[in-house]
């Protein structure tokens, strides 16, 4: 089933704190809170929404730790040994294969700069890596993860 734009704002919100109370959820949508409940419900059982999690603190601007996204091209038939390697690096966040100039996109939060500087020279020393280029996080504008 589409979503429509009050299933889209609703989204939105629940993204932002899924812990937000219904009676919350409906003032900001300005609808009733049994809609906000109803609609929750069947976005769950329709696999819109597939679980709720916890999301853990990131750089506060108090030095906790740095950002980057390395982009990751790879081997031809490398990439199950590539993959398994990253796997094992607890400071990765996230590992989505893409189209385009790379054929990964691997986001790391690592404790400071030099732990980064040696996670990406880790990466870059993995059997079937040919080249990674990194963006390191500035700051976060919009964050619905």
């Amino acid at each position: 089933m589409p979503l429509d734009t009050l299933d889209r704002r609703l989204l939105a919100l629940l993204q932002t704190n899924a812990r937000t109370s219904a009676t919350d959820l409906a003032r900001q949508l300005g609808i009733a809170r049994s809609t906000v409940l109803a609609r929750q419900a069947r976005l769950e059982r329709e696999g819109v929404i597939v679980g709720y999690t916890v999301r853990l603190a990131q750089d506060d601007g108090a030095g906790t730790g740095v950002q980057a996204y390395v982009g990751i091209s790879t081997a031809p038939k490398a990439a199950a040994v590539v993959t398994q390697r990253l796997a094992a690096l607890p400071e990765l966040r996230q590992l989505c294969s893409v189209s385009g100039e790379f054929d990964y996109l691997a986001l790391l939060h690592a404790a400071s700069p030099a732990r980064l500087d040696g996670l990406l020279d880790e990466i870059g020393a993995i059997d079937g890596v040919v080249r990674t280029t990194t963006s390191v996080v500035l700051a976060r504008r919009i964050d619905r993860t």
